[in-house]
């Protein structure tokens, strides 16, 4: 998004769908995968709230879990519209869910990276024309 010029055209965040973590910076090892690839990781994990979905145009979710607890919070069915899994913007998409990367050591984490690197490659190209519109 930075080498496209974009950047000023998005405002995004990132919450869970459960309270784990709350507060606390990113795991040690997401921290050490990101550095690596130049990307910084400053934020504190927080809680998806109801209002994110007034706040945000679309609500991306990582796995049919997270895409559960998303729907259940949007109880009238108001925003269903915003949700969509991170990997249909995947150009290799396996179950269309992003794994859990704890499970996979260091090389778990390498994983899950790439994965939403490619997602989000995939994600900007299809926002792109939206935005030069």
């Amino acid at each position: 998004m930075k080498q496209a010029g974009l950047e000023p055209f998005f405002y995004i965040d990132s919450a869970g769908t459960a309270a784990y973590h709350i507060g606390e910076p990113a795991n040690s090892k997401s921290q050490q995968i990101a550095n690596s690839h130049g990307v910084q990781l400053p934020s504190r994990a927080r809680r998806f709230e109801h209002a994110d979905f007034e706040e945000f145009d679309l609500v991306v979710a990582m796995d049919a879990s997270n895409l559960r607890n998303l729907k259940e919070l949007d109880r009238n069915d108001q925003f269903s519209h915003k949700m969509i899994m991170m990997r249909i913007f995947d150009s290799q998409p396996d179950d269309g869910n992003v794994p859990d990367p704890y499970y996979g050591g260091i090389q778990g984490f390498e994983n899950v990276f790439q994965i939403l690197d490619r997602s989000c490659d995939g994600l900007l190209d299809e926002l792109k024309p939206q935005i030069q519109d």
